[in-house]
């Protein structure tokens, strides 16, 4: 590796920390105009000096040239490398002259081009994917696959995009760690970071202004804040993620809802709490599992809620009785006529706050939709799906949704 003096300022102190990480899977994602791209092409020039040979796809080939390719040629110039650099714009790749290492772009578009991909000497260390929410799952797994064989350096999977749909599969393969609010969450052998447009110190003044001036309320989610869009007419819209670990010791006694289910459908049970001041709901723990009988429910109910009451779908009082008689604290959710859209409207009226570890919750709250007539017009009904959680939540605060708290009237309003 030759000695190479980088410049102090070549690079937005965001991305400097992860110039050497090692975490088998990265994730930089954020708003447009964040810097993350030409970090990573600077970032793959550095690494193929010392010995690591990258593969640099998007979904289609064609969008390579005028994207990553540019970058990383920008990159070299930018450290005035060119003399360490072999260009071979027919075989879409860049050699470096010191070791032989390559980086080595390809479209997956083309399935055969991608298997017959492979460096000249070593093994592929590293894959950049590009706009990855472009690329299906099958194609991470595939890639992911690749990185094998002997080599000194850790196989590493980058992942670099704008988070277009939070139904996307790399929103539920990765970002369980996620928590709203933060900037870099890390788990095992995974980063995730997010990086807006503020981040960047290269954009002009009218660069910024452009984004914060964007008027579409998702383009502004997106492309300027950085966060994952909502698809559809979704019902619940004011819910984040976060450690709860903490706030769950302020919080006595909790409260238990249960839906059951078996085959199909899984029994879903909630752990939460309710802040009436703030209007805030605290949701600290699922139990999500399929093909429970009730003997084996109880058991995990006996660890889940231990002896406080868990409030369960009055449709199934068989299966309430069992649960009594094996010593959990069951008891039948009232309902009644318009229970779901009024239990709905309350949930709606208070923020959401989950725990990270309520992975199946999350996913509900970001599918749970309005059903649409066949002319595409939303109806005050909501889709019976993905909603096996959501229902434990409202049976679990039925009795705070559905009874009237006296308050006190002002003086005015007694007419005094």
């Amino acid at each position: 590796m030759p000695r190479i003096i980088l410049p102090k300022d070549f690079m937005n102190s965001v991305y400097r920390p992860h110039l050497m990480n090692r975490d088998r899977y990265q994730i930089y994602f954020g708003g447009a105009g964040s810097g993350k791209s030409v970090f990573l092409a600077t970032r793959c020039v550095l690494d193929v000096l010392q010995g690591r040979n990258v593969l640099i796809v998007r979904k289609v080939g064609r969008t390579l040239r005028s994207s990553c390719w540019n970058e990383v040629l920008k990159a070299i110039r930018r450290l005035g490398l060119q003399e360490m650099f072999r260009i071979i714009k027919t075989e879409n790749l860049i050699e470096a002259q010191n070791n032989g290492c390559q980086m080595l772009f390809a479209g997956l578009d083309d399935a055969e081009k991608i298997k017959s991909v492979t460096p000249r000497c070593g093994v592929i260390t590293d894959v950049w994917m590009e706009e990855a929410t472009e690329c299906s799952y099958e194609d991470f797994k595939q890639l992911d696959k690749r990185l094998r064989g002997v080599s000194r350096h850790e196989k590493r999977f980058t992942f670099s995009f704008n988070p277009v749909w939070q139904q996307h599969w790399l929103f539920g393969q990765f970002f369980s760690i996620w928590q709203d609010g933060k900037k870099l969450c890390r788990g095992k052998n995974l980063t995730i970071l997010k990086t807006t447009h503020l981040d960047n110190r290269f954009l002009t003044a009218d660069d910024h202004a452009a984004l914060e001036g964007e008027k579409d309320p998702y383009f502004y989610q997106v492309y300027t804040l950085g966060n994952w869009g909502v698809m559809g007419d979704v019902i619940f819209r004011r819910w984040q993620t976060t450690d709860l670990t903490e706030e769950k010791e302020r919080f006595s006694p909790h409260l238990f809802g249960l839906d059951f289910g078996f085959a199909k459908d899984p029994c879903a049970a909630v752990c939460c709490a309710l802040d009436r001041k703030h209007k805030r709901v605290y949701v600290f723990a699922e139990l999500y599992e399929k093909g429970l009988i009730n003997a084996r429910l109880a058991e995990r109910l006996k660890v889940f809620c231990g002896h406080a009451p868990i409030v369960c779908d009055s449709a199934e009082p068989k299966s309430i009785a069992e649960l009594r008689s094996l010593g959990i604290q069951a008891l039948s959710a009232r309902k009644g006529k318009d229970s779901v859209l009024h239990g709905i409207q309350w949930l709606q009226g208070h923020e959401i706050i989950v725990d990270t570890g309520c992975t199946h919750l999350r996913e509900e709250l970001t599918l749970y939709q309005w059903q649409q007539d066949a002319s595409g017009r939303t109806l005050p009904l909501p889709e019976d799906k993905n909603n096996h959680l959501i229902d434990a939540l409202r049976y679990a605060l039925e009795h705070e949704s559905t009874c009237r708290r006296a308050t006190t009237a002002g003086k005015g309003e007694l007419g005094l």
